[in-house]
């Protein structure tokens, strides 16, 4: 308690200037030892939940995590300030591609391979890491403000999580939606595993078309196709036409010699082809194109894989085999060159699709793997987004949404790494009875055999994160936590993970507990540089954030980094930016400074002046701006809040009304009007750090430290109501006066008349402006320093 009400108010001494590095890691400590951030299940509160993106456990700390912690931090202070049972869920993700690269490259510098190690002891070395390393991150947000509720952080791959996973892949199972089959998928040469689709970053690059001539069997001339993966030829078993293409008519029925192998493959009929394309002709590859595979499925043609993990060419490549993709491609061009059989070669735009780990160029090839029937889950999804279930904020990203789920393919779940989720399915060694359990059976279910194998694959990461919202809250058992917190009220991440992350959880959320996860959406806008370029450890175009931190302070990065981004909108952002925030919050620090050392003598009680026009109206601007702020905060408009802040407290509060109260606080006008004086600016200065605080937690929390009659910690303060105090009349009365003063201060520039040469001026306007400019002749006097004012 800083003074009560009654008591004479000592005078508190702020330091001079705002030094976050004083303030910052002390305040953090008290907060976490004391348990700010805890939340319990509470009856006789309304719970408010948000879950963490889960940062991978590989992760440091970028400035997209900056913006989407600040925005989430502030959404939760706001709403446990609100008196809600806030709960800010934290954790990080095992990231099974990423982690396993890290283990593996530490492995090379030693000479060794995971090979080396084996299954079971790479996995152990991989969990020591994750002991030793793994939690950088979350001490990074600690750094940056982050207030979740540090007891409950989980892990992805921890027991209870763990278990949760396996409890889902076999009720998808039983229900159908998981089966294993030859697909084509996204093969990474480099991580030497299947991706997702989502999994896949496509860039236009230019490339080349080989137009190719296949000889016609029966020697009667031969049949042209493009191509912009030559290579591939090895491993075609039909030419396509279209059935109705005049163009192709006369090549129906035959088949044509397959140069380098000499196979004879038919040429078919199917509508995919465009007739229009090149000769009209297509070559089929069912085991490396996903269009080629459905036109292999029509046509029973068979699917030869030519191409090894490593993106070597395999024994069915014949004379290829061995070779490197890239060198096998020339000689492939030239050897067809020298047969008289490569037509020409254009310049072709090509979407080139890479891991986005490495950014390896994928491989699409034919491979057995385990999947997800996705329609069926999108469905629900699509449903709850068009009965208003789910919200998107912007708007625009439901179209986006629908868009994916109209057109979802199944997803490829299994993943060829020793990192991660082991699939839970188990076979028979004996008679290769398949099993799905959640512990490996002692005996095969059909012939009772002993030898059991399980799959060697993983999971894919996203299936553990898309069960994140209920996993983290003790499902599959029916725990309080989960009955109390979820579904949740608002999640906020970048849009580039809609597809991966976002749409899983809601389609899992229906799945498993029978409604969406979150009620809203918040997809805040990408981080880039001057140059407009995403910003990426990759590219080395990103400041460190705990660099602009140290330099600047956490408040003034959060406060730059949300204000700088509307809705929805990407935020170009350099350091030196950092400015705008640390330059309010030393504005916020000032002023306080300034209003708590003239205090001295207040208790509150004494008798008090009339409130004056001004006092009325920062009052009802305060009241505005409670309002506004905190319409801005239910509504995810976050720079809005950010910016209303900044106008009223720097230019209406400290730049207007502290210069008209000056007088009185220095008690020019008799202890009454300084009274009064005091207790409207303590009031607003408190109000006013209340509603900062979400956006400024550490500076101020270290103000409120210094403020009378105040109790406990800001963080644990009530958000501020409007008081219905918009008084109409004060602001009619005193805009006037702001605006002459305004003009006043222009003249004098304009005509090099020094500040302290005192004015005498006449005033020409309407009636009714000059009736209230008669009401602040006062202000005019003091402000404008005019010693006559003769009304014209």
């Amino acid at each position: 308690m800083h003074g009560a009400v009654g008591e004479v108010m000592s005078k508190p001494e702020l330091p001079k200037a705002y030094e976050a590095k004083d303030h910052e890691t002390r305040i953090y400590a008290e907060w976490e030892k004391d348990k700010e951030f805890r939340a319990t299940v509470n009856p006789d509160r309304e719970p408010y939940t948000i879950m963490i993106p889960p940062p991978n456990v590989t992760g440091v700390l970028h400035m997209g995590h900056v913006l989407d912690n600040a925005l989430q931090d502030s959404m939760i202070r706001f709403r446990r300030m609100q008196g809600r049972e806030a709960l800010w869920q934290p954790g990080t993700d095992h990231a099974g591609i990423a982690t396993q690269n890290v283990v593996e490259k530490a492995l090379r510098a030693e000479g060794k391979t995971r090979h080396d190690l084996g299954r079971e002891k790479f996995v152990e070395k991989a969990w020591a890491w994750k002991e030793e390393k793994g939690g950088h991150i979350l001490q990074q947000l600690r750094r940056l403000g982050s207030s979740p509720d540090w007891d409950r952080t989980r892990f992805t791959m921890e027991p209870d999580l763990s278990k949760a996973v396996t409890e889902a892949f076999i009720r998808l199972h039983k229900k159908g939606l998981v089966y294993r089959g030859n697909y084509i998928v996204n093969w990474c040469p480099r991580c030497m595993t299947a991706l997702s689709d989502e999994e896949v970053e496509h860039t236009d690059e230019q490339s080349s078309l080989w137009h190719i001539r296949y000889p016609l069997s029966d020697g009667s001339g031969h049949v042209t196709v493009a191509t912009t993966r030559p290579e591939t030829m090895l491993g075609d078993t039909a030419i396509a036409i279209h059935p109705d293409s005049e163009k192709t008519a006369h090549l129906k029925g035959k088949t044509v010699r397959l140069p380098f192998l000499d196979r004879e493959i038919p040429i078919v009929e199917d509508d995919y082809v465009d007739a229009e394309f090149g000769a009209g002709a297509l070559k089929v590859t069912p085991a490396h194109d996903p269009n080629d595979f459905e036109i292999g499925k029509r046509h029973n043609l068979p699917a030869i894989n030519v191409m090894n993990k490593d993106a070597t060419i395999s024994e069915e490549g014949g004379p290829f085999a061995g070779m490197d993709r890239y060198d096998a491609r020339k000689k492939v061009v030239a050897e067809l060159e020298e047969m008289g059989l490569l037509e020409k070669i254009e310049d072709h735009p090509n979407a080139m699709g890479r891991c986005h780990r490495c950014n390896t160029v994928v491989e699409p090839t034919l491979s057995m793997q385990w999947f997800v029937k996705m329609q069926p889950l999108a469905d629900p999804a699509l449903k709850a987004y068009h009965d208003g279930d789910v919200k998107f904020i912007p708007e625009h990203w439901g179209k986006t949404y629908t868009h994916w789920l109209g057109n979802i393919r199944d997803w490829v779940i299994s993943r060829q790494l020793w990192w991660g989720h082991r699939i839970p399915v188990y076979y028979c060694d004996g008679c290769e009875h398949e099993m799905v359990a959640h512990e490996a059976p002692a005996n095969c279910e059909k012939c009772q055999g002993t030898a059991i194998t399980q799959d060697p694959d993983v999971l894919d990461t996203w299936f553990s994160s898309w069960l994140w919202p209920f996993s983290t809250l003790g499902w599959p058992e029916k725990t309080k936590d989960l009955e109390y917190f979820y579904p949740t009220q608002w999640l906020t991440t970048g849009p580039d993970i809609i597809f991966f992350w976002v749409a899983r959880m809601i389609m899992a959320g229906l799945e498993f507990m029978g409604e969406v996860p979150f009620k809203e959406v918040y997809l805040h806008g990408i981080v880039r540089d001057g140059k407009g370029r995403k910003m990426s450890k990759s590219l080395g175009n990103s400041p460190e954030p705990i660099d602009i931190i140290d330099e600047y302070g956490a408040d003034a990065l959060r406060f730059t980094m949300i204000a700088l981004t509307p809705t929805g909108q990407d935020v170009q952002f350099d350091a030196k930016k950092t400015e705008l925030g640390r330059n309010f919050a030393n504005k916020i620090w000032n002023a306080s400074r300034l209003i708590l050392s003239n205090l001295e003598g207040y208790t509150g009680q004494e008798t008090m002046a009339e409130p004056t026009a001004a006092d009325r109206w920062i009052l009802s601007r305060l009241d505005r701006a409670i309002s506004e702020v905190t319409k801005a905060f239910d509504e995810s408009r976050f720079s809005e809040a950010a910016w209303y802040l900044y106008e009223f407290f720097w230019k209406e509060y400290c730049d207007w009304y502290l210069e008209f109260s000056k007088l009185r606080l220095r008690g020019e006008e008799g202890e009454e009007a300084r009274s009064r004086a005091q207790h409207t600016t303590l009031e607003v200065l408190k109000t006013s750090l209340t509603l900062l605080h979400p956006l400024f937690p550490f500076m101020t929390e270290a103000v409120w430290e210094n403020v009378p009659s105040t109790e406990g910690r800001l963080i644990a303060a009530n958000w501020p109501d409007a008081r219905g105090a918009v008084d109409e009349a004060a602001e009619r009365e005193i805009e006037p006066v702001m605006e002459a003063i305004s003009a006043l201060r222009n003249m004098r520039g304009e005509m090099n008349v020094p500040p302290s040469t005192r004015l005498s001026i006449m005033v020409q306007t309407d009636t009714n402006t000059q009736a209230l400019l008669e009401k602040g002749t006062g202000l005019l006097r003091t402000l404008a320093r005019v010693d006559s004012i003769v009304m014209g």
